[in-house]
């Protein structure tokens, strides 16, 4: 049931972060906002939904159940209902009313724009860890606004790898044109080399320079190669606490990469090459988020807020990189998707976004990460991939077998 009845603007101060707002704020957003109520039993919201607003519970009690089914219960006037209600969005939780309850539901952006005009001595009167939960809720708040409006600083492809990509496009392209483009970077074209001549592409004979390596590789795994030396510049910050958090991601990108290439290339169709990409973009969200910190020093010094940060915005900002780099649709999901268990494409073959999901997975239990995990058989991505008879058994078999061939991707995605 829907509502518009306004609340007393003094109980609206009872909620973060509407205690930063004036008076005449609060009276205009009592105005915009709206009160529903729901039965015991009944869906509040559900998880993975975009919906753009926040539910404040004034009264009553809800459950939240993540995706591997741990629920928590928040009860109306408590501390955790001083914020709002299984904010982040997507939504992580299906949130369920346990009690008849009534909710305050706010436009996100509606709040923004409030939060953005608030005079500065109220957020000075509010103790330091108000203020801190509010920067927080602020600074995501302003991400998803920028990103909405193109203005999030976006990292760029690296010049080499556009011009390669630009080239490989075209059907007319020589070998020789290729390579021409590689040249013009010596680093490149030294890591082109090497990776030609590494156990992974190796012929018969070294290749001597960089128009046989395009010969012998083709030109999709040369773009693709390509780019993927050329990401390596990406992953940087002039920060050096931010700079660990960048080497972390490129190592974990990196373990995901490997394991994406020998997924797809024993269990799919799809080519090895471009899941060996899509595993190392599939965090590419996380740089500009790291990036941004850098001008948020105080917020950004605690771990657990960078960490809170990266995991609400990373699959968002993924894709939007990812498409204004221009790469496919089938990366972007990958990216948006990639810690999403229960995310099911529904597309008849397996996907990229499948084989990101099930290498995340296997690179997270192989590094004692596992905690707070799904099942196997509970990650439709992981049927999918089932569907060319991969279980758990011959999945763990199959990438204890393939140990050897993981280190040599990592090898070759350490090329120097």
């Amino acid at each position: 049931m829907i509502g518009r009845e306004s609340l007393p603007v003094q109980r609206l101060r009872q909620f973060k972060p509407l205690n930063r707002l004036t008076e005449d704020q609060l009276v205009l957003l009592a105005s915009r906002a709206e009160r529903r109520t729901h039965t015991p039993g009944q869906r509040v919201a559900e998880r993975g939904a975009r919906d753009g607003l926040d539910y404040y519970l004034l009264s009553g009690a809800v459950e939240l159940e993540s995706v591997d089914g741990r629920k928590s219960e928040i009860v109306a006037e408590s501390e955790q209902a001083a914020n709002a209600v299984a904010r982040l969005q997507p939504r992580m939780y299906d949130v369920i009313a346990t009690q008849p309850c009534e909710f305050l539901v706010i436009e996100q952006d509606v709040l923004n724009q409030l939060l953005r005009v608030a005079p500065v001595e109220q957020v000075e009167s509010l103790s330091e860890e108000d203020s801190d939960a509010d920067e927080e809720y602020q600074l995501l708040m302003e991400f998803y606004a920028e990103l909405r409006s193109n203005q999030l600083s976006l990292p760029s492809v690296p010049d080499v790898a556009w011009k390669v990509r630009r080239l490989t496009d075209r059907e007319d392209t020589t070998a020789e044109q290729i390579a021409g483009a590689i040249t013009a970077d010596p680093s490149m074209a030294a890591k082109l080399v090497r990776a030609c001549n590494s156990p992974l592409y190796r012929g018969f004979n070294d290749v001597r320079n960089v128009r046989e390596s395009v010969v012998r590789l083709g030109t999709n795994t040369t773009r693709q190669l390509v780019t993927v030396f050329a990401l390596r510049e990406v992953f940087q910050t002039r920060q050096p606490l931010l700079q660990k958090a960048m080497e972390t991601l490129w190592q974990h990108s990196r373990e995901v990469a490997a394991l994406c290439w020998v997924l797809a290339g024993s269990v799919t169709r799809i080519n090895p090459e471009e899941a060996l990409l899509a595993g190392l973009l599939h965090d590419i969200g996380v740089v500009p988020v790291v990036v941004q910190a850098e001008h948020h020093v105080n917020l950004f010094a605690d771990q657990v807020n960078l960490d809170r940060a990266i995991a609400e915005l990373r699959g968002d900002v993924g894709a939007a990189v990812l498409e204004n780099w221009g790469f496919p649709d089938s990366f972007s999901e990958a990216a948006r998707h990639a810690e999403a268990w229960d995310y099911d494409c529904r597309k008849p073959e397996p996907q990229l976004v499948d084989v990101v999901l099930v290498a995340q997975m296997h690179a997270m239990i192989g590094s004692h990460q596992n905690q707070g995990l799904p099942a196997f058989a509970a990650v439709p991505a992981y049927h999918r991939l089932g569907e060319l008879e991969l279980n758990v058994s011959r999945s763990l078999k199959l990438l204890t077998e393939a140990r050897a061939r993981v280190d040599e991707v990592q090898q070759l995605l350490s090329i120097h």
